[in-house]
């Protein structure tokens, strides 16, 4: 057979000349397009989703947050395994698809599952939420912010309000995590002694800040032939008017939050 393969070519060496050519460029063609992946990923694919629970201890987070999301998640279409991992206030869970699953069909399905098991959760438990959609083999890159005029405060809010969101708006960048610095916070220091003066509990403070600090919606008025929104403004605008926060009122003397302590523009260490 090979005798004969040999002795043909010889005879038409023409046809072989052109039918080699033809293959080379074929194979070029194909070699050219074909895409280039060094390091194929061998990960199903997998969505993760992250609960906060600030707080807790590893056990109670396990019992109260991560086993409920994993038996909702479990019968989900097309789940082939879910994985968790439970730490000190907050828990992750893994839910991995079939091969060739769609990713976006797939947290589709997982975002569908969790509202369910949302409302079962403790209260001081935040919403479970899906984390960016990522492979093992992305990049991950380092940016170190220094300047010599301000404040790790002020550098913390900048990149968080500035950079990440130019960061997120480049094309491929699933997430951005700012870390270090300090987190800027408006801290209410209260005195002990001026609470028990004024006959005040601790949770009086915060009910009283929680209500004041929101706007409330009353409608419309219409008004020869026009119409006009009614909105009640009430969202604290700076440290003053945090400080003439009502927080009680005894025969018509109104105890004020900045009679009880101190309103104060702070820093806590930051996280990622």
């Amino acid at each position: 057979m090979t005798d004969r393969l040999i002795q043909f070519a010889l005879r038409h060496r023409a046809l072989v000349l052109v039918a080699a050519a033809l293959l080379l460029a074929l194979g070029t063609h194909t070699a050219w397009r074909m895409p280039v992946d060094v390091f194929p990923d061998l990960t199903a694919p997998t969505v993760a989703v992250i609960t906060e629970a600030h707080g807790m201890a590893p056990l109670e987070v396990e019992t109260t947050v991560t086993l409920p999301i994993e038996s909702a998640l479990n019968g989900a279409p097309g789940v082939r395994r879910v994985r968790s991992s439970t730490a000190v206030g907050v828990s992750i869970v893994w839910v991995e698809f079939e091969w060739g699953a769609d990713p976006y069909r797939a947290r589709q399905i997982v975002g569908e599952k969790l509202p369910t098991v949302a409302a079962t959760l403790p209260p001081e438990v935040e919403a479970p939420q899906l984390m960016p959609e990522t492979s093992i083999m992305g990049e991950v890159l380092f940016l170190a912010l220094t300047s010599d005029r301000q404040t790790p405060t002020e550098m913390h809010t900048w990149a968080d309000t500035v950079l990440r969101r130019r960061l997120l708006a480049v094309p491929g960048v699933a997430n951005v995590t700012p870390t270090g610095g300090g987190e800027r916070q408006f801290q209410v220091v209260l005195s002990p002694a001026r609470l028990a003066a004024h006959g005040v509990a601790l949770g009086q403070v915060v009910e009283a800040l929680r209500a004041a600090n929101e706007n409330i919606s009353a409608g419309f008025l219409n008004h020869r032939g026009s119409e006009y929104l009614v909105t009640g403004v009430g969202r604290f605008q700076s440290l003053a008017d945090i400080g003439e926060t009502v927080v009680t009122l005894r025969h018509g003397v109104p105890t004020r939050l900045a009679d009880l302590g101190e309103v104060r523009v702070g820093g806590i260490a930051a996280s990622g």
